[in-house]
């Protein structure tokens, strides 16, 4: 699993929109600290009020020049979607073939619901140099990162 102090794992993806950009962590990183929000699914009740969690405070990491993300399994189309509905602005990308949910070492399965190879809930803030000087791994997929901790990172990256 990735943690403090390790290079961020690069990765390939889709972001959710309707055009179907593609993405690449690699373009991201460079010009200010990148947050990189996992979550199991849109439209689940702790995955939105995370998500929108994000949004309510994004001017507050635009200002500490960080770019926000949000990662799922969801379909480019089912993020898209999500997006619309919730009113959430900054990028949310599509990881359905699971390179960087592995990556990161967060696949999980949910049989009960008939989910497998999902992200758990995880929030790992990356520095200009490809350096996690940020991470967080939920124990439980419904719990919520500690959104000032996280800025507090983006802000000191």
């Amino acid at each position: 699993m990735v943690t403090e102090g390790d290079t961020a794992p690069t990765f390939t993806a889709t972001v959710g929109t309707s055009d179907h950009e593609p993405f690449d962590l690699t373009d991201r990183l460079g010009d200010g600290p990148v947050v990189l929000a996992f979550f199991p699914g849109a439209f689940t009740p702790p995955c939105t009020n995370e998500m929108i969690a994000f949004q309510e405070r994004a001017d507050e990491f635009e200002a500490a020049g960080a770019t926000l993300l949000g990662l799922s399994a969801d379909s480019p189309f089912s993020l898209g979607a999500f997006r619309d509905e919730h009113g959430i602005e900054f990028d949310l990308v599509s990881d359905m073939a699971g390179e960087a949910i592995r990556a990161y070492g967060l696949e999980m399965d949910i049989a009960d619901l008939g989910l497998h190879g999902i992200a758990n809930r995880a929030v790992f803030v990356i520095d200009d140099d490809g350096e996690v000087v940020y991470s967080w791994v939920a124990d439980e997929p419904t719990n919520e990162p500690d959104y000032e901790a996280v800025l507090s990172a983006a802000e000191s990256a």
